[in-house]
C-alpha cells in the first residue's frame, strides 16, 4: 500500500509538472487565462487516469499479497499455576457478647457505678436499684433461719440420744428448711436489685438514668459489648452446602475501615433457610485496634474450589463453534517469524477473576493466541507481535 502511495505522488508530480517546475511557472507568468485553464483541465484529465490505474494495482495487490500476508497476533506460553474460585456474598460483622441489660427487678434506679466508654470485668456491679425495704427483710429472715437451725441441730441431738419424740425431730427439721428456702429466694431477690456485668467489656451506652423507675424485663439500663471475639456471619446458597465446610479458607473485606482479613470458616450451621434456600457460616477476624464494630457490612469470598497445576486461560479469548464447544487457537511455529493457528477443543472448568480453568484441550508449554484470535481461521498463518 505504501509503495502505490508512493507511486501515486510520483506520477501526480511528473504528470503536473511536466519534468518541469518552469512550465508551469510559466503559464502562469504569461496572464494568459485560457492557457491557464487549459493546462488545469489537462492536469486534472491526467489526475483521474492516475487514480484508476492506481485503484486496479491496489485490487491486485490485495487479492494476490494479503493471501499470503500473516494476521499481526499476541501470544502467551502456557503455565500451571494454582487456581482458586471463591463465592462472593455480604456478610455482617457481629459478636455473641453484644447485650443491653434490663432491668430485673422492679425500683427505682438510684445509682449508676460505671460510665460510657470505661472497660469492666465479669461480675463487677454496674448499677443498683431500691429494694423498696428487701433487704431488711432478708435479714429478719436470715435471723429466722438462724434459730431455726439451732432448734434444729438441738432437736437432732436429742433424737441421737433417743430422748424426745420422732415428730418434735421431724418439725423442727421442716421448720428449718422451710427457713433456709425462703431466705433464699429473698437472697436471690436481693440480688436482682444490683446489676452486675455477666462478661469482661465496655460500657457502650447507659440508656436508664438515676431516678427512672424501671420494669423488669422492659426497661433497658446498660449496654456491654466485648469486641475481642468478632466475626463475620454470611449467608450462603445451599448448591455451595457440599463444598463449603469448617476450616475453608475465607477472605474478608471491610470496605468502610479498608480493612482486608483472610481466615477460616469456624462454624457452618446445619439449617436451610426455606426462605431464601441458604445456610448461615461464621468468620472469626481479627480486633486488635478494636475497629471492627458490630453491624459493620463484609464482602466474603469462600473459596469452594481449589486446584492445583491447573491450566488457566483469560476468558475473553474462549469462542464457541457453530456446535456450541468452546474453543481456542494455538501458535505453531513455521520459521522463526511466522507459525499458523492451530484451533483446539476445549473442556473448561470454573470461571474467577476473568480466568477459565481448562480441564482439557490445552498442556503446560503450548502457546495460545490472545489478541487477534477472534478473527482467526484454523491454519491461517499468523505472527507475533512483539
Amino acid at each position: 500500500m505504501k509503495k502505490s502511495i508512493l507511486l501515486l505522488i510520483t506520477l501526480i508530480t511528473l504528470a503536473s509538472c511536466g519534468g518541469d517546475n518552469k512550465s508551469v511557472d510559466a503559464i502562469i507568468d504569461s496572464n494568459d487565462m485560457a492557457a491557464v485553464k487549459a493546462k488545469r483541465t489537462d492536469l486534472n484529465k491526467q489526475q483521474r487516469e492516475l487514480k484508476a490505474d492506481i485503484d486496479k494495482l491496489n485490487e491486485y495487490i490485495d487479492q494476490n499479497e494479503k493471501k499470503e500476508r500473516p494476521a499481526l497476533v499476541t501470544a502467551e506460553v502456557i503455565k500451571d499455576t494454582i487456581f482458586k474460585h471463591y463465592v462472593e456474598v455480604q456478610g455482617n460483622v457481629e459478636t455473641d457478647q453484644n447485650v443491653v441489660l434490663n432491668a430485673e427487678y422492679s425500683g427505682v434506679l438510684t445509682n449508676v457505678y460505671v460510665k460510657e466508654g470505661q472497660q469492666v470485668s465479669k461480675g463487677q456491679r454496674l448499677a443498683k436499684i431500691d429494694d423498696g425495704g428487701l433487704s431488711s427483710q432478708v435479714a429478719q429472715q436470715e435471723a429466722q433461719m438462724a434459730l431455726a437451725q439451732t432448734t434444729f441441730e438441738r432437736q437432732e441431738r436429742l433424737w441421737n440420744q433417743k430422748i424426745g419424740s420422732e415428730i418434735q425431730y421431724l418439725q423442727a427439721k421442716t421448720s428449718y428448711e422451710s427457713a433456709k428456702n425462703v431466705t433464699q429466694q429473698l437472697r436471690s431477690q436481693l440480688s436482682k436489685t444490683i446489676i452486675t456485668a455477666p462478661f469482661s467489656g465496655v460500657v457502650d451506652e447507659i440508656i436508664s438514668d438515676p431516678g427512672q423507675v424501671l420494669i423488669p424485663g422492659q426497661t433497658q439500663v446498660i449496654r456491654l459489648i466485648n469486641l475481642s471475639d468478632m466475626y463475620v456471619k454470611a449467608s450462603i446458597p445451599e448448591t455451595y452446602l457440599k463444598n463449603i465446610k469448617k476450616g475453608t479458607q475465607v477472605k474478608v473485606n471491610l470496605a468502610s475501615i479498608n480493612e482486608d482479613f483472610t481466615g477460616t470458616v469456624r462454624q457452618v450451621s446445619n439449617y436451610i433457610n426455606p426462605n431464601n434456600r441458604s445456610f448461615d457460616i461464621q468468620v472469626e477476624i481479627p480486633n486488635k485496634d478494636g475497629l471492627v464494630k458490630p453491624n459493620l457490612i463484609a464482602t466474603v469470598k469462600v473459596n469452594d474450589y481449589s486446584a492445583e497445576a491447573a491450566i488457566t486461560v483469560p476468558e475473553n479469548i474462549l469462542m464457541e463453534n457453530a456446535e456450541g464447544e468452546t474453543i481456542a487457537y494455538i501458535y505453531k511455529p513455521v520459521n522463526d517469524s511466522i507459525g499458523i493457528a492451530k484451533r483446539v477443543l476445549l473442556k473448561t472448568g470454573l470461571s474467577y477473576q476473568n480466568h477459565t480453568e481448562v480441564k482439557s484441550g490445552l498442556k503446560k508449554g503450548d502457546t495460545i493466541i490472545k489478541e487477534g484470535a477472534k478473527t482467526l481461521r484454523d491454519g491461517q498463518k499468523v505472527t507475533i507481535k512483539n
